[in-house]
């Protein structure tokens, strides 16, 4: 059971209800949704993220996933796998964030860069000199590195959430909260 109650959508404002109504039916959205302020350009956010970088979508989910992997955020890796599935991401590679081993031989060197990169920033807040040179190295442009950590400052975020509030896993919607970024809630 939750920690805290998720948002009521008939209780809620016009604004938040035809958001909830316009996405997958997730608690993580039922509870961001008691916030009612900041709920849809957290959601904005999120879609940006999710839809709108020029960050590779298999390196960004890949990163998501060692986020969860790290912050023990079931609720993300549970929704997040199908959706690294869905932009290229192996079995092999997603076994081996898993099981926490970033240096596996069934990642390539740009990948265990980026997770080498979010293990830092994840960890130590601040990354290293040597973890930025070597993402730029695998050629991430200091567009890519800054949506790159956005991407990772988000879910940590996320996994505070959920964890916190005790959200309840629900069945992976991932592909669908994938579509839905595509069409972010009205302002």
């Amino acid at each position: 059971m939750a920690r805290l109650p998720y948002a009521d959508p008939s209780a809620a404002s016009e604004p938040v209800r035809e958001a909830l109504d316009a996405l997958p039916s997730l608690n993580i959205f039922r509870m961001v949704a008691n916030a009612e302020t900041a709920f849809r350009p957290w959601l904005r956010l999120g879609g940006a993220l999710l839809s709108s970088l020029e960050l590779d979508a298999r390196l960004r989910e890949l990163a998501i996933l060692r986020v969860g992997q790290l912050e023990r955020a079931e609720y993300e890796w549970v929704q997040h796998v199908p959706i690294a599935r869905s932009v290229g991401a192996t079995d092999a590679e997603i076994a081996a964030i898993e099981r926490d081993d970033v240096e596996s031989e069934d990642l390539d060197a740009a990948t265990r860069a980026v997770l080498r990169f979010t293990t830092e920033a994840v960890r130590d807040v601040r990354v290293s000199d040597e973890a930025l040179a070597e993402v730029r190295e695998r050629g991430l442009s200091p567009r890519q590195v800054v949506e790159l950590l956005l991407v990772i400052s988000y879910y940590m975020g996320v996994a505070r959430v959920a964890e916190s509030a005790g959200i309840e896993v629900d069945g992976p919607l991932g592909d669908q909260v994938a579509a839905s970024a595509q069409r972010p809630p009205r302002r």
